[in-house]
């Protein structure tokens, strides 16, 4: 039998079927449109997810946000007042490629370093605000950043305002070497002395918070909160399942873990956060006002 004998045995196409499923018809959707959640796998508009703080309404889950556009949905609109803007990093000790991971990093993220600082009102509480951003370099954290962390809580020390810090890092910068390590005694100094003149410190932890910024300026928050699901360590479980030898509990390092054991106050959705935040700040201006009061 040839191949022209086979084609014989082929069932004629119906031109019925399929009718109206043709490529020049079938309805397109351009991918910018969407956005399928890696949770619960449901394509989500991409309008949707945006006005709803890039929070999947489906599941819940929490999209990783850029720092523009989670001062924009913390603040009071109008009130961010930007420090330090024009800094940035370089390649101090002349690291392979650093230099152009810098280039790449400012572009991919618009950015000149992976943490911005300013002033701001939060629901009219004036604050002095730090949001890192994982855009650039994963919010690694260089002198720069240690730098710019440092000068805020040194302007909200010496004007005696409260400090608010969003989190987000992959650990310090290893292109800075020992320089980088230094930051996180530079930055828990300056934690340091802001406490030590009885003023107020919250810290929220977001996906993912690790390495050197957990353990250095990330946990030494009066109050600690972290959005839902966020992975917050010094080490990754792997890293340490390998070095202890033992499997790790499930959910290990999510933000509910450390919830349970007490690591941190609480787990709040992002759509809760500005309000949250605004509660806790003037609980303690009414404090510092009532401790003034009996002064006098």
């Amino acid at each position: 039998m040839n191949t022209s004998d086979i084609f014989n045995f082929l069932k004629p196409k119906n031109e019925l079927e399929n009718q109206g499923e043709t490529v020049e018809n079938r309805p397109y959707i351009p991918d910018e449109l969407w956005v399928k959640c890696p949770v619960c796998k449901n394509p989500v508009l991409s309008s949707d997810l945006n006005e709803n703080k890039k929070v999947c309404p489906k599941c819940g889950y929490h999209f990783r946000i850029a720092a523009r556009q989670r001062i924009e949905i913390t603040v009071d609109e109008g009130s961010f007042q930007e420090f330090d803007a024009d800094m940035v990093s370089a390649n101090i000790i002349d690291f392979p490629e650093y230099t152009r991971k810098l280039k790449n990093a400012k572009i991919n993220s618009g950015e000149n370093e992976s943490v911005i600082t300013g002033y701001a009102l939060i629901e009219g509480c004036p604050v002095i605000l730090a949001v890192m951003n994982s855009q650039f370099m994963m919010g690694s954290m260089g002198t720069v950043t240690g730098e710019k962390v440092t000068r805020a809580f040194e302007y909200a020390t010496e004007h005696r305002l409260p400090v608010v810090v969003f989190t987000v890092s992959g650990g310090a910068r290893m292109q800075e070497g020992i320089l980088s390590l230094m930051q996180m005694a530079k930055t828990s100094g300056a934690v340091k002395r802001h406490s030590d003149a009885g003023l107020l410190y919250i810290t929220v932890l977001t996906d993912p918070t690790t390495g050197g910024v957990t353990a250095s300026f990330a946990m030494e928050g009066d109050i600690i909160l972290s959005e839902p699901k966020a992975l917050i360590g010094f080490a990754g479980p792997r890293v340490i399942e390998q070095t202890i030898r033992q499997k790790l509990p499930k959910d290990f390092q999510s933000a509910e873990f450390l919830l349970e054991k007490g690591f941190i106050d609480a787990v709040v959705p992002r759509g809760e956060l500005k309000a949250t935040l605004a509660k806790i700040l003037r609980l303690h201006a009414a404090q510092n006002n009532a401790e003034e009061g009996e002064k006098i």
